[in-house]
């Protein structure tokens, strides 16, 4: 298991002792995933926290007519997992699946918990990460959900060219709360 970006990415927000970093990488195990394969499907409570190692996840839910609805899309580097159904020990709303091939690493989450209680350093990174990511990052996202036309939205997307690239089309609409025809006239709009 090369480890050594997903200590990196752990680091970059709170650096581990050695000791730490023993214990918690005897909890984590590598796992391939194939395209549309379900690392957690919406119902199922979620038992590990994942680091993308490569490959691109999408997190969706399915609304009352039954369209998937995607809420966030992961590259390469990124932490994931159904956090909230974590924190309130409950099923999830969402499932996560792999949108391409994908190599992760996975740690259980109640080994992971405990690791937390007896570890101050590893505490601090999952806070600092929490806030980062689940605070500051999502705020203005909701936000924008809320206040910006799905125009605004497809072209803040556009922004981040290599994940739009890897994005179907029908991905990207749901994303955006849209339907695929509603898509092709913004991007016509856009290339005149």
């Amino acid at each position: 298991m090369n480890s050594s970006e997903f200590l990196k990415q752990i680091n970059s927000y709170y650096p581990l002792s050695e000791e730490t970093t023993a214990a918690l990488m005897s909890i984590c195990s590598e796992e391939l995933y194939k395209k549309n394969d379900f690392l957690l499907e919406s119902g199922s409570m979620a038992r590990y926290y994942y680091f993308l190692q490569s490959g691109l996840i999408g997190y969706y839910t399915i609304d009352e007519e039954g369209n998937s609805i995607y809420k966030i899309f992961f590259e390469e580097n990124s932490f994931v997992a159904s956090t909230s159904a974590i924190i309130k020990n409950e099923p999830s709303d969402f499932s996560i699946i792999a949108l391409e091939d994908c190599s992760v690493i996975k740690y259980p989450v109640k080994a992971y918990r405990e690791l937390l209680e007896k570890y101050h350093d590893l505490a601090l990174f999952h806070i600092r990460y929490l806030e980062k990511n689940w605070v500051v990052k999502k705020e203005p996202l909701e936000v924008s959900l809320k206040f910006e036309t799905a125009k605004q939205r497809y072209l803040l997307l556009l922004e981040n060219k290599s994940l739009h690239n890897r994005l179907k089309q029908h991905h990207i609409s749901s994303y955006l709360g849209i339907t695929p025809t509603q898509l092709s006239r913004i991007k016509k709009e856009i290339n005149r």
